[in-house]
């Protein structure tokens, strides 16, 4: 049986199964918005482990990563030192987080920062930056679906309509069972995601060049370039390294559909376990990517896309069953982060604008009816986006993350309490000179003096804050007395919920 066949198969009997485990999470959801949209709460371990593994690490991880070693080389395995800092952002922020929505039955980041900073345009702010920079997000894993896909067939579905049949099952079982159904989906697409990368890994190392020692010989006598920084094109410079840490470790924490899992988290222990384990799974899945892209570049060195490398090297090299395993593996990795990413854009539009400022006195079905009309729209966009145009996963990424970080100095106000308060007037003025500071370092000046533009636009962000917050209102001595009380409290005392 020829390879697509089998590929495309277990593709097709994978996406069946996730919207069969969407129908089951429905009869277990109620009509309620904290249900719909945060899965009650009550998100354990296991669960929300292999949850935030799976959003974290997606299409960026399994086909992003592996072409960023082709192109770049050996600089890229830095992102240890992201990895690292998502584990301990979690465990000293995420627990606050977790302990402030429990407590003020926050949904959204906006909610958080909203409430702290007294300010409605606070909370439009937030909403937009959340939507917008994570639509691009939404455009990573549709491009890595769409690529797999059409790998997947020889090229029989076109990159057009496997973005679409992928992006309409991820939204279909997202609609009918909400944060249940991606969480249930995203225990499978953790594990199967891992699994299929390293065996993957490892079954084309030791085919083509006999094991990884080999392959690290070969690269060296072939291609000692892509073993040097900063790398065969200059890219992996000091300034470039610090700012993609700063921004896929901060930048990634922020974006909606990581915030809103910590407001899901049974408990802070919950989360100090995660904080404390989840580096171990996020750092070890860069190994076998590099394998694969050290290793297409010696085998396929003309490829055009590299974000392309990991399924091509499977469609020509291994077995039909296993290539169809393996990238059945990599369309749960960009699925588990797609259907978040819609689910939390989904959460900031409905919660955040329409029961705010269009219908604030609904039902709880009339809102979560609204939510599931807004993933049709997120579809659409997300669809042209995908098809219209193109960029590398981790560069389209590292920008979507970039963008949310602007929230770091508006988090860090609320969450660290000190004697030095920041104003809504100095968050606002921070995060949109940091936005209009990021246009001009990424777009119209890229990486003056070789710093990263996540380094120029948060620096910049945080002195206008800062100086800002110095000569503006602050706010009110009871909202500071309710929620850094909250956060002292939590932290030296007891907790919200006596975790």
């Amino acid at each position: 049986m020829p390879t697509w066949v089998v590929a495309t198969t277990l593709i097709v009997a994978y996406l069946i199964a996730v919207l069969i485990i969407g129908e089951v999470a429905r009869r277990r959801t109620s009509a309620t918005i904290e249900d719909f949209l945060l899965y009650g709460r009550q998100a354990g371990l296991i669960v929300l482990y292999l949850t935030v593994v799976a959003t974290f690490h997606s299409a960026f991880a399994f086909l992003g990563s592996g072409g960023f070693f082709f192109q770049h080389g050996i600089g890229f395995w830095a992102a240890g030192t992201w990895t690292v800092l998502v584990g301990a952002i979690t465990y000293v922020l995420g627990t606050r987080i977790w302990a402030l929505g429990k407590k003020f039955g926050y949904v959204t980041p906006a909610d958080l920062l909203a409430d702290f900073y007294e300010s409605e345009a606070v909370r439009v702010v937030v909403a937009l930056v959340s939507v917008v920079f994570t639509i691009i997000y939404i455009q990573v894993q549709a491009t890595g679906l769409g690529y797999i896909l059409s790998v997947s067939t020889g090229d029989r579905i076109s990159f057009e309509w496997a973005v679409l049949i992928l992006l309409v099952v991820s939204a279909a079982y997202l609609m009918v069972g909400g944060l249940r159904a991606v969480y249930w989906t995203d225990v499978i697409q953790g594990v199967w995601m891992y699994a299929a990368v390293w065996i993957g890994a490892l079954v084309l190392t030791y085919k083509l060049f006999g094991g990884p020692v080999a392959l690290w010989r070969r690269v060296a006598a072939e291609r000692p370039d892509l073993l040097s920084l900063p790398g065969p094109e200059g890219f992996f410079t000091p300034g470039v390294w610090a700012g993609m840490t700063i921004a896929l470790s901060f930048g990634v924490v922020f974006q909606p559909h990581m915030m809103i899992r910590y407001y899901t988290a049974a408990s802070a222990r919950t989360l100090k376990i995660l904080g404390a384990t989840t580096p171990i799974y996020l750092m070890t899945l860069f190994i076998p990517a590099a394998l694969v892209g050290l290793g297409g570049a010696l085998v396929l060195p003309d490829l055009e896309t590299a974000d392309r490398i990991f399924p091509e090297l499977l469609f020509r090299y291994t077995p039909a069953w296993l290539t169809g395993l393996i990238l059945a593996g990599a369309t749960a990795a960009a699925m588990s982060t797609l259907d978040s990413i819609l689910h939390s854009n989904m959460t900031v539009l409905t919660r955040d604008v329409y029961q705010r400022y269009v219908a604030p006195r609904r039902s709880q079905a009339h809102y979560v009816a609204f939510g599931r009309c807004i993933v049709v729209v997120l579809l659409g966009v997300g669809y042209l986006l995908s098809v219209n145009s193109f960029d590398f996963l981790v560069r389209l990424v590292t920008l979507s993350a970039t963008g949310t970080l602007q929230l770091l100095p508006a988090v860090f106000g609320v969450c660290l309490p000190g004697r030095r308060l920041t104003t809504r007037t100095g968050v606002l003025a921070g995060i949109l000179t940091g936005l209009a500071t990021l246009y001009v370092t990424r777009f119209v000046y890229l990486h003056p003096l070789g710093l990263h533009e996540a380094l120029w636009s948060v620096s910049v962000n945080f002195v206008v804050t800062l100086v800002v917050s110095r000569m503006t209102k602050p706010p009110s001595a009871e909202t500071v007395a309710r929620i850094h009380g909250e956060v002292e409290n939590f932290v030296y005392g007891k907790s919200a919920s006596g975790s």
